[in-house]
């Protein structure tokens, strides 16, 4: 039986290694790519590992002085929605986690429901919104909804880490004459760091790979993003003989990104396994 056992588990790794390889397959020849020469790129039967590592495609993707200009736009942003999500959801999954309300229960399913609206349908009504007040072409129409409660799956994720917390500490805090925004602020907040990383970590991926939004809301050039940015260099590249500039921009635009998740895995599974369990 130990036998057996050992055998299957040979197998079923050996079937997870396999389907790891295919998933990081097309990240890890869009690195590569970034460093072979333009005769490389074209050479047919295409090669995995260049022949001759080279930094061209680099400086010739950052020689413009655009994609810098598109990064720095990306942090900006992408950090002000990380900011706005984490503040904002964990207030609110606190209130909706701790506060007691007669409509309590119904807003917080009023407030998941609208995960299930397309964006596309309110598209029309919001781009209205924000060019009566002024705001297309500027980086508030971005920014300032994260700070309206961050999302409902940033609500959700809060409220439920904040109900597994033991009513016991909240009830002491009381006896003790603490309020709620002294318990939130000082019993909730330094227990969260989990939930919170979870937090920040998606609110920065769907920030920085968001292409809709910003191609919507700005106008000129030099306020795009990366993602918008990156489709530049595919209109300038995509189609030419050398794509190696391409690839190299793209490495560096999901580089942050990269960073991020290694930085933080542990907090990653740790808020997503203790998320919901009471």
């Amino acid at each position: 039986m130990t036998v057996k056992r050992n055998l299957l588990k040979v197998i079923w790794y050996l079937i997870l290694l396999t389907v790891s390889l295919l998933f990081c397959f097309p990240a890890v020849y869009m690195i590569l790519t970034g460093f072979k020469t333009p005769q490389e790129t074209v050479v047919f039967p295409p090669t995995l590992i260049p022949k001759v590592w080279t930094l061209n495609a680099y400086r010739e993707g950052l020689s413009s002085g655009l994609f810098g200009g598109y990064l720095r736009n990306s942090i900006f942003v992408s950090g002000m929605i990380v900011a706005g999500t984490v503040v904002s959801s964990a207030l609110v999954g606190f209130g909706f986690a701790r506060l007691r309300s007669r409509f309590r229960n119904l807003l917080f399913v009023v407030v998941l429901a609208t995960m299930m609206i397309p964006s596309s349908v309110t598209l029309i009504p919001v781009y209205s919104m924000y060019a009566s007040i002024g705001w297309i072409d500027t980086y508030l129409p971005l920014i300032v909804p994260a700070f309206a409660g961050g999302g409902a799956f940033s609500i959700f994720l809060t409220k439920q880490f904040f109900e597994g917390i033991p009513n016991e500490i909240v009830e002491s805090a009381k006896i003790d004459g603490a309020g709620w925004m002294t318990i939130f602020l000082r019993m909730f907040l330094p227990n969260s760091k989990p939930v919170l990383l979870v937090v920040t970590i998606f609110a920065f991926v769907n920030s920085w790979n968001d292409f809709f939004t910003p191609l919507i809301f700005l106008i000129d050039p030099k306020k795009f993003t990366v993602a918008i940015g990156l489709n530049t260099f595919r209109n300038s590249y995509g189609a030419a003989m050398d794509i190696a500039p391409l690839m190299a921009m793209a490495t560096l635009s999901v580089l942050p990104i990269l960073v991020l998740f290694l930085v933080a895995q542990k907090y990653f599974v740790q808020g997503i396994t203790t998320t919901g369990i009471k």
